[in-house]
């Protein structure tokens, strides 16, 4: 299969995988004193398997595309769709960047060291989406959607919780993922040395 077609395949599926994590497998929670709403999803475990998967741009755009598309889909979220597009693009660049473009750990078949990179890759894309998150979503929804300063803070907070919790899980959860299939993967030639 020619390698392009190849790479825009596993970018869509992935891309699909991010949306149906993200829209599918999400708990919504009400945010007092207003119509807004955090969540808890594994939208992001998707993303960070995707750049480590395809490397930093296509596994970036992927979750950046199917996590967009999901709030496009949804009257709560539909607002903040340019800030999930942003944040879950610089996520997997981040990832991708580190696991593949520092360490190139699809270079290497030493095991401890795959493991080490990946928990590390995931850990920094996901550290940056905790501190980003909310500072972003605070300073979009002041001056963007021009909530008072009040609200804002406090979305802000409940949000950086959130965050760190959906961060916890896709570390968790891509690492796994990721030692699971990357061996299949390589086996039938179906990802390639980035």
């Amino acid at each position: 299969m020619n390698n392009k077609i190849l790479r825009l395949t596993q970018t869509a599926i992935l891309a699909a995988l991010c949306f149906i994590a993200f829209r599918f497998l999400q708990i919504k929670i009400p945010v007092p004193g207003g119509s807004d709403f955090t969540s808890f999803h594994f939208g992001n475990v998707f993303l960070v398997l995707a750049a480590l998967l395809l490397g930093g741009v296509h596994g970036g755009l992927a979750g950046a595309i199917g996590m967009t598309i999901g709030d496009l889909l949804d009257p709560v979220y539909i607002l903040v769709a340019p800030k999930t597009f942003l944040l879950k693009l610089c996520i997997g660049l981040i990832v991708g960047f580190i696991a593949h473009n520092l360490k190139h750990i699809n270079k290497s078949n030493d095991k401890k060291f795959i493991l080490k990179w990946t928990i590390i890759s995931s850990i920094c894309g996901m550290a940056f989406n905790v501190v980003a998150d909310p500072v972003v979503g605070y300073l979009y929804k002041l001056y963007l959607l021009g909530q008072p300063q009040n609200i804002a803070k406090a979305l802000a907070k409940i949000s950086a919780g959130v965050t760190l919790f959906n961060a916890v899980l896709a570390v968790i959860f891509a690492t796994i993922f990721y030692m699971a299939i990357r061996p299949i993967l390589f086996k039938n030639d179906l990802i390639n040395k980035i």
